[in-house]
């Protein structure tokens, strides 16, 4: 019987087609303004890649942070919130302390998000129903890279590839994973290796890629992986090889390289006996007690 996050998964090349043809300009950041974007977990490292690649548009400062880490009196014009259940106790708590004009992005239009924020998008037909977050996150990205102005005809050809192309079995069986990313698929990069620890509990680190020699290359050894998303430094490839592991790279848009990690994460989950709809000690949304 197919998973939820399976299904979930699959579903990513519709879900970006949807996005990118009814991008809500109006809600969303306009070029010039100084912007934080704030999420926690998943939505932290969307966060990240969403302001690295604004600032590189042109559109104006854009800085990332976790919710509970927002510097509160820094001037903004206005703050993005992502918050796939709209009930995250972090974001809630930020909006609710900062006067600054404020979007929310979010997948279910029943919660507290919708009063909290003073414009929200709601990607409902993103949502889902495995704790384990894929197609929300990559769904929203796809939207805020479109409102940049970006072409995503190839990235959706791509995640059709991902979601079709068998899985190496060295990738279901390998010890360990480091994710590499270089700009705004750093965050890619965090992300990818969250869903391998979340999904299979798989030992998994993530690094900006020009720091990986500078120490975590030292884990580097026959049956581990090292997974670059996005285009590798001059000279990784043959670096992390001389270690015994094994280096992944390929011309896939980051967004479809990460659902190809989203799918590793739930082949190694089967691989050792776990549900990956139901990650051990996590829950759809982090609601904290007053």
């Amino acid at each position: 019987m197919t998973t939820h996050t399976e299904a979930e998964i699959a579903s990513q090349p519709e879900c970006w087609r949807r996005a990118v043809a009814s991008v809500p300009v109006d809600a969303l950041p306009r070029e010039g303004e100084r912007v934080a974007v704030v999420g926690c977990g998943t939505s932290w490292f969307i966060a990240m890649a969403y302001a690295t690649l604004r600032e590189r548009a042109g559109h104006g400062e854009t800085d990332a942070f976790a919710a509970s880490e927002f510097p509160i009196g820094r001037a903004y014009d206005r703050v993005l919130a992502l918050t796939r259940s709209g009930t995250t106790t972090e974001v809630l708590d930020l909006l609710g302390r900062v006067s600054t004009r404020a979007t929310a992005i979010t997948a279910d239009p029943k919660t507290p998000i919708m009063e909290a924020a003073g414009d929200v998008v709601v990607l409902d037909y993103a949502d889902e129903r495995s704790v384990v977050q894929t197609r929300f996150a990559t769904t929203q990205l796809a939207l805020l890279r479109a409102s940049l102005g970006e072409d995503l005809t190839r990235a959706v050809a791509d995640a059709e590839e991902a979601v079709a192309a068998p899985l190496p079995a060295e990738l279901v069986e390998a010890e360990q994973f480091s994710f590499l990313g270089a700009g705004w698929t750093v965050g890619l990069a965090q992300e990818a290796a969250l869903k391998m620890r979340e999904a299979s509990r798989s030992w998994t680190e993530a690094y900006p890629a020009m720091e990986y020699r500078h120490g975590p290359i030292s884990i580097g050894a026959p049956g581990r992986v090292t997974w670059m998303l996005g285009e590798a430094p001059e000279g990784l490839r043959a670096q992390v090889e001389r270690t015994g592991a094994t280096f992944v790279e390929s011309g896939l848009d980051p967004m479809a390289e990460l659902i190809r990690a989203q799918r590793v994460a739930v082949a190694r989950a089967f691989a050792r006996g776990l549900n990956p709809d139901e990650p051990m000690h996590l829950t759809r949304s982090v609601i904290l007690s007053p």
